[in-house]
């Protein structure tokens, strides 16, 4: 295996003919190809992780007698404690390298994995998710930042896209290793199934990833990370993309949670191993998010985030009916929806800072994980306590907010264009 790249500066010295000034990375130009196969690798090792019990929650609250709420935390924990972690990884990223973070992210995360199996109890089990969520914390921040510093500004959103499309991938695949896993030996062997999968794209990743050449390590002074943060929450664009990428992945986590428990029950009684092939429909989102970069390209940031919207409502309504016949194409077009919002606004988000941009990530992914995290939660409570339509009216208020957000942005756009250039002077 070669050696793990650290993310460590280069020293190139003055240009020479033999030794040019690297360039950025673009479609075509050499190590992108690698670059991209290695991030997607990445993204697919982070969401078949951090989601791995998501579609065994039902077979998890049979095996340990607990409540959809309960078993819910399998999930909540992780996410949660990704959203905690992922800003002070990303800190300690800006210091160290974002390839030597995400290596040992990686590592830890998938070596957690091959213990998850084993929890002898739902306490376990939640504790070592917790870690395992925390693990994972330091390689979404810290891609978006590789990507913000390695890739050429005009091929950014379509890199990011790759990466996001490599989540989508991700859940798909793990969900569905661990649900026909599951009905053939039991939720266990699902979960050590997807950890073996999480390992295999652990050594792409190590084999593929190049050499970060424009990373150049900054201070671990707390005060100053702090200043970069208190910077970025001051900043009104970033504010409005973290909340829409919170309620967006409240709308997904909802949806995602609770999907098992509905269609396990009746009137569909669907078996384990089917209800994990449900998340085939993963696939429409690598399609929507790799497409992120043309639809903002055709329609603008804006454009893009309506339309994304639009397309979530209407899957949410499409899948309060009681027909599989409209259940699945509901679910297609939520899909589609929110990994299309999602690749615009975190993409958004590493073309918005010009400083600090770990830290501007990491803020992003915490936004978008602890979105998740109230997405399982309350979306699991609201089907136990009322059934679908409850978790889809939660679901529904959270698009509405992400329609308000850039409602307000359009409008404060516009506002700014009007502006007189002596008062844009004077901000």
């Amino acid at each position: 295996m070669p050696p793990v790249h650290t993310g460590a500066p280069v020293i190139t010295g003055a240009s020479t003919p033999s030794s040019p000034a690297p360039q950025p990375l673009s479609p075509g130009r050499p190590g992108y190809r690698r670059m991209s196969l290695a991030l997607f690798a990445a993204g697919l090792a982070t969401f078949a992780l951090l989601y791995s019990t998501q579609a065994l929650l039902p077979a998890i609250s049979a095996g340990f007698g607990v409540t959809a709420g309960q078993a819910s935390w399998t999930v909540s924990a992780a996410t949660g404690a990704l959203a905690l972690f992922v800003l002070p990884l990303s800190a300690l990223s800006e210091r160290f390298g974002r390839t030597r973070m995400m290596t040992y992210s990686m590592v830890i995360a998938v070596a957690v994995g091959l213990l998850v199996p084993f929890a002898p109890n739902v306490e376990w089990l939640v504790a070592l998710r917790a870690v395992q969520g925390a693990a994972i914390a330091g390689i979404p921040a810290s891609a978006m930042a590789y990507l913000a510093e390695e890739v050429k500004p005009k091929a950014l959103v379509a890199a990011i896209g790759l990466f996001v499309a490599g989540n989508s991938i991700g859940g798909m695949s793990g969900r569905l290793v661990t649900g026909w896993a599951a009905q053939l030996w039991g939720w266990r062997a699902g979960l050590l199934a997807v950890a073996l999968m999480a390992l295999a794209c652990a050594v792409a990743f190590l084999v593929l990833l190049p050499r970060a050449r424009f990373f150049r390590p900054a201070s671990l002074n707390p005060r100053a990370v702090g200043r970069t943060v208190a910077g970025h929450l001051r900043d009104p664009l970033l504010l409005r993309l973290y909340g829409i990428g919170a309620l967006f992945m409240t709308v997904f986590g909802a949806v995602y949670t609770v999907i098992g428990y509905r269609l396990v029950d009746e009137p569909f009684s669907l078996g384990q191993g089917v209800v994990g092939s449900i998340f085939l429909i993963y696939l429409v989102g690598t399609v929507s998010s790799a497409a992120a970069g043309k639809l903002v390209a055709r329609t603008g940031r804006r454009g893009a985030l309506y339309l994304a919207v639009t397309t979530t409502a209407l899957g949410l309504l499409l899948s309060l009916s009681d027909s599989l016949a409209l259940i699945v194409p509901g679910l297609v077009l939520i899909t589609a929806g929110f990994f299309a919002g999602h690749a615009v606004a975190s993409a958004a988000v590493s073309r918005t800072a010009k400083t600090g941009r770990a830290q501007a990530s990491a803020l992003y992914q915490s936004a978008y994980y602890l979105g998740s995290s109230a997405g399982g939660t309350l979306g699991a409570l609201a089907y136990h306590g009322a059934g679908w339509a409850a978790t889809v009216g939660i679901a529904l208020l959270a698009v509405l907010g992400v329609v308000s957000i850039t409602l307000y942005g359009s409008h404060a756009a516009r506002a700014e264009r009007r502006m007189p250039a002596s008062a844009m002077g004077a901000r």
